[in-house]
C-alpha cells in the first residue's frame, strides 16, 4: 500500500492539471531585452534564457522580437489608520508596462499593463521589522511579476506582414 502512495499522490496532481515548471515555448526565437541591467527587465533575460529555447541577443536590430518596458513603479499608500491617526496598514502596489516588437515596430504583443497589490499591517514600534517585510514582499512581488509577463509574451502572435 506504501508503494502505491506515492503514484496515486501523482495520478491526483495530473488529473487536476498540476504541471511541474518546465520550458515554455516563445514565438520566436530570437528576443532582445531592453534595459536588461537590472529590476524586472534583468529578472526576464535570467528567465528567458533559462527557462525557454528562446536566445537573448545583445543587438537589438539581430532580434526578431525586442521586449520593452514602459513603466516600472512601486507605491506604497495609506490603507487603514488608527483612532489615533496612526497608519495601521499599508497597500503595496507594483505596476510594469511592456511590450513585444519587431524591430520596424510592428506589435506581437500589445503594450500590457501588469498591477499586483499585496496588504500590509504596520505597527510604527517595529520599524525596521516592517521596512524589512515591506522589502520581502516587494521582490516577492517582482518575482510573481515575472511569471505573469512570462506568461503573457508565451501568448504573443507574429506580426502580420
Amino acid at each position: 500500500m506504501k508503494r502505491l502512495a506515492p503514484a496515486l499522490s501523482f495520478l491526483l496532481l495530473a488529473a487536476c492539471g498540476f504541471q511541474l515548471r518546465g520550458t515554455t515555448t516563445l514565438p520566436f526565437e530570437t528576443i532582445y531585452v531592453h534595459n536588461a541591467t537590472a529590476g524586472i527587465a534583468l529578472d526576464l533575460k535570467r528567465n528567458i534564457v533559462a527557462g525557454t529555447g528562446t536566445r537573448v541577443l545583445d543587438d537589438a536590430k539581430a532580434a526578431e522580437a525586442q521586449l520593452q518596458f514602459s513603466e516600472e513603479s512601486r507605491q506604497k499608500v495609506i490603507l487603514s489608520l488608527t483612532s489615533g491617526g496612526r497608519v495601521s496598514e499599508y497597500r503595496l502596489i507594483y505596476r510594469v508596462r511592456f511590450r513585444v516588437a519587431d524591430d520596424k515596430g510592428s506589435e506581437f504583443l500589445a503594450p500590457s499593463t501588469v498591477t499586483l497589490t499585496r496588504d500590509m499591517t504596520y505597527d510604527d514600534t517595529q520599524v525596521l521589522a516592517k521596512e524589512a517585510e515591506e522589502q520581502l514582499l516587494f521582490r516577492d512581488m517582482q518575482a510573481d511579476m515575472v511569471q505573469q509577463i512570462m506568461r503573457r509574451i508565451a501568448t504573443a502572435h507574429k506580426p502580420k506582414a
